[in-house]
C-alpha cells in the first residue's frame, strides 16, 4: 500500500511540474483559393450532376469545412 501511494505521489509532483499548457492548438491548415472561372465551371458541373448525386451532399461538407478553416484564423 506504501509503494502505490508513494507511486501516485510521485506521478503527482511530476505532472504538476509539466511545462506545456493543455490549450496549445495545432496549426490551422491553408484555404485553397479558386479563381472565378473555376467556380463558374464548379457551378456548371453540378448543375449537370443528375439530381441526388451523393458527391453534392460531400461538396457542401467540403465547403463546410472550408468555412471550418477559415474561423480557425
Amino acid at each position: 500500500m506504501l509503494d502505490a501511494a508513494a507511486l501516485l505521489i510521485v506521478m503527482l509532483w511530476l505532472s504538476a511540474c509539466a511545462m506545456g499548457g493543455s490549450d496549445t492548438r495545432a496549426p490551422c491548415p491553408s484555404v485553397v483559393e479558386y479563381t472565378a472561372a473555376d467556380q463558374a465551371q464548379a457551378a456548371d458541373d453540378v448543375e449537370a450532376l443528375p439530381e441526388g448525386a451523393v458527391v453534392v451532399r460531400m461538396l457542401s461538407d467540403y465547403a463546410v469545412l472550408r468555412d471550418q478553416v477559415r474561423a480557425c484564423r
